[in-house]
C-alpha cells in the first residue's frame, strides 16, 4: 500500500471506530471493558487514540523534525461525557487525515523510527487505528476482521519496524536463531523471520525450514503479532512452544 491508498481506509477505520464507541456508550453505565486491552474501558481507549491523533497532528502541523518538548506541548483538554468525547475523537481523526492528505508521504517530520516522514506516520496510524477499532468492537460483540490489505501491511510493518523497536525499548534477550513462519490462509503471502542476536530479519521468499509455522487469516496473524489473539487462534506446526516465546523475544507494548 502507498500513501494515497492508505488514506481511504484510515478514514473508513476512523468512522468504524466512532460507530463502535457510540454503540458501547449507548449501553450506559458502566462503560464496557475492552477485553483485548486489560484494565481499559472504552473511555480509556478513546482517550488514548484521540490523544495520539492530536499529538501527531501537532507534529505534522508544525513540521517538527525533533521530538516535541513536553514543556511546550499544550493539547486541548479532553472533554467529559460519552457524546462529547466521541465527537472529540472524530474531529481529531478528521484533522489528522486532512494533514496526511495535505502533506503527502515525503514531508520530513520527527518519528521514533529511522524513517522520518509523514508516510511513516500514516502507515503506523492506519494499522494502530484498525487494531483499536477491532478492540472497540470487541467490547460489545464480535469484531470485524482487519481488511486483508491492511492486515498484510500490519504483519510486514510489525516485523520490519515494530519488532526491532520493541526489542530495544524492552531490552529483550538475544535471539538464538529461531526461525518463524507466518502463513496467510486467505492470501498467497507468508513471512519468514529469523531472530539472531539483536536482529530481526525478514527473509522474503524463504523456503528454509522454520522452527514453527503459524497459519491463519491475515487478520488473525496481524492481531496475534499485536498481542490480541492467542496462539490457539492459529494453526501451528513445528515447535508450538516457540509461538508464545515470540513475545519474550519481541515484547508487546
Amino acid at each position: 500500500m502507498d500513501h494515497i491508498a492508505r488514506l481511504a481506509p484510515f478514514r473508513t477505520e476512523a468512522a468504524a471506530f466512532e460507530k463502535a464507541v457510540r454503540r458501547a456508550f449507548d449501553r450506559g453505565a458502566p462503560v464496557p471493558a475492552v477485553p483485548s486491552c486489560p484494565g481499559w474501558t472504552v473511555t480509556d481507549l478513546v482517550r488514548h487514540l484521540g490523544g495520539v491523533h492530536r499529538f501527531l497532528a501537532y507534529v505534522l502541523r508544525e513540521r517538527l523534525t525533533a521530538p516535541p518538548d513536553p514543556a511546550g506541548l499544550t493539547l486541548p483538554e479532553v472533554p467529559d461525557g460519552p457524546d462529547a468525547l466521541t465527537d472529540w475523537f472524530a474531529q481529531g481523526a478528521r484533522e489528522l487525515a486532512e494533514l496526511f492528505d495535505e502533506l503527502g508521504p515525503d514531508t520530513a517530520v520527527w518519528t521514533w523510527s529511522a524513517e522520518q516522514t509523514t508516510g511513516f506516520w500514516l502507515r503506523m496510524q492506519l494499522i494502530e487505528l484498525a487494531v483499536h477499532r477491532w478492540d472497540a468492537e470487541s467490547a460489545t460483540g464480535t469484531p470485524v476482521p482487519l481488511a486483508p490489505d491492511v492486515a498484510a501491511d500490519a504483519v510486514t510493518q510489525t516485523i520490519e519496524v515494530m519488532a526491532p523497536a520493541r526489542r530495544g525499548w524492552q531490552q529483550a534477550p538475544p535471539g538464538a536463531g529461531e526461525r518463524y513462519r507466518f502463513r496467510s490462509t486467505d492470501g498467497q503471502q507468508s513471512w519468514t523471520v529469523l531472530l539472531s542476536g539483536d536482529q530481526v530479519l525478514l527473509e522474503p521468499g524463504s523456503t528454509a525450514p522454520a522452527d514453527v509455522e503459524a497459519a491463519g487469516r491475515t487478520s488473525d496473524l496481524a492481531l496475534f503479532l499485536w498481542h490480541r489473539l492467542p496462539p490457539t487462534a492459529l494453526h501451528v506446526t513445528g515447535d508450538a512452544a516457540l509461538l508464545p516465546h515470540w513475545f519474550t523475544l519481541v515484547p508487546p507494548v
